[in-house]
This record gives structure tokens, C-alpha cells and sequence, in this order.
């Protein structure tokens, strides 16, 4: 898949460890956004579609105050493609890309919101492909506990972490996170059937959460997509139901 189109920006698809996925998508159309967010980070940017996704985002709310939102990603094809994307994104000025491993960024001030579709087979059988396992695995590259501990010390006050993962290691995840004094705020379990099981989870986590919220988004359903689902991902894909 060379391009992969958008309704209001092309992805190219060719150069990335990861190529665009359903999970990316999901997290970057539902990822909880605040108006007066300046710095935002994207760990693990592949593509960079979530970072587009959520410039589009902040475009619509309101454009005169658009953040900053740096994508990084330890893979340097990763890194060039995102760059490349965007640059060729109608948000090219407030986008960057950054050739780095979470492990040696030194940011020079703290992020309202840190992002990430993680790599999540730390405990499955590894793929054959080199640059695809660093993508999927995190046992030598990146980690939960990485992330987290990153966002721990780079996030401000009122900062937001949001990941998507497995739904069978959230349990493991919130542990960790309450280690490193985060807590979830907002859980949505996402099922890809009315009588499928939950797979994914997006966890937002923050310093403080009160009120903490419990969401369920199922995507299909009759062999058609639900609603809400196309309510969700309705302003970025070209496809209609």
C-alpha cells in the first residue's frame, strides 16, 4: 500500500516498520484533547498518522492555537516517511519528527499529552522480520513501564498520558502506572463485534483522576459498522456505511 488516503491529508506507507492500522486510528480519532494543550508527543510516530490525526483535530477546534506535536520513532525509514508526511500535511509547520528512542529524547520542557500505539508481543513469538519486531516487540526496544516512566517525569501538572493496548495486559499496565504515580482516568474497551470479546483498550492516564470514566465502543455489528463507530472515525476516513 503506497498512499493511504485520508479526507484531509494522504499517508505515505511504504518506507515504516508499522504501516497504518485500525488501533493507531482508533487511538488517534478518541484520544482525550484539551483546548489549551501546547506540547504534544507521539512515541513511536511510524507513519505519523496519529500525530496528523490529532493536528486535524486541534485544526477543528481551533485553529488560530494549534500545538506543537513531535513524532518520534527509533527506526529511521519510520522517522523519514512520518517527516515526509508531514510536510505534505495542510499542518506541515506544527508537525516534527524526531529520529530518536524514548530512551535518549531529552525534551526541553514537559508535554500536556503523550501518545502511543505501543509495541505490545513482548511475550509472543517474535516476527522474522527485523525492523517489524522492533516495530511489535518491547523486551529490547520499548516498554510500558518506558513510557510510563517518561511520562511520569515529562508530563506537566495536568499532563495526559494515552495508550492503546491489548485489552488482557490493561490490568498490568494501571499496576504500573499507579508505581509511578498515575492513574486512569478514562478506560474505553473495544470490541469488534456486538458478541465479540474486548480486545483493545485505550487507558488515559493522569496525575489525578477523579470521576475516572468507563467506555465501551463496539465496531461492528449485523456485519455493519456501528454509529458510534463511524461517529468516531467519520471526519478522517473516505468511507461511508
Amino acid at each position: 500500500m503506497g498512499v493511504f488516503r485520508f479526507k484531509r491529508f494522504e499517508v505515505r506507507n511504504e518506507l515504516s516498520a508499522m504501516k497504518v492500522n485500525t488501533d493507531g486510528v482508533l487511538l488517534g480519532a478518541a484520544a482525550t484533547l484539551d483546548i489549551s494543550d501546547r506540547r504534544i508527543l507521539d512515541v513511536g510516530t511510524g507513519t505519523g498518522t496519529i500525530a496528523l490525526m490529532l493536528a486535524q483535530r486541534y485544526d477543528d477546534m481551533c485553529p488560530a492555537a494549534m500545538p506543537e506535536i513531535t513524532g518520534i520513532d527509533i527506526d529511521a525509514p519510520s522517522a523519514t516517511e512520518a517527516s515526509a508526511n508531514f510536510a505534505g500535511s495542510p499542518w506541515a509547520g506544527s508537525l516534527f519528527c524526531i529520529h530518536t528512542s524514548l530512551q535518549d529524547m531529552m525534551p526541553d520542557d514537559k508535554f500536556d499529552l503523550i501518545v502511543s500505539n505501543p509495541p505490545y508481543f513482548e511475550k509472543d513469538l517474535q516476527a522474522p522480520e527485523s525492523r517489524r519486531n522492533t516495530a511489535r516487540h518491547g523486551d529490547s526496544t520499548l516498554s510500558y513501564e518506558d513510557i510510563i516512566s517518561f511520562a511520569s517525569k515529562n508530563l506537566t501538572t495536568s499532563g495526559r498520558l494515552s495508550l492503546i493496548l491489548p485489552s488482557d495486559r490493561r490490568s498490568e499496565l494501571v499496576r504500573k502506572a499507579a508505581e509511578y504515580g498515575l492513574q486512569p482516568f478514562r478506560a474505553l474497551s473495544i470490541k469488534t463485534g456486538a458478541s465479540k470479546p474486548v480486545t483493545r483498550s485505550i487507558i488515559e492516564l493522569a496525575r489525578t483522576a477523579e470521576n475516572a470514566k468507563e467506555e465501551e465502543l463496539v465496531m461492528t455489528e449485523k456485519g455493519r459498522n456501528t454509529s458510534r463507530y463511524l461517529s468516531l472515525v467519520s471526519d478522517f476516513y473516505l468511507f461511508t456505511d
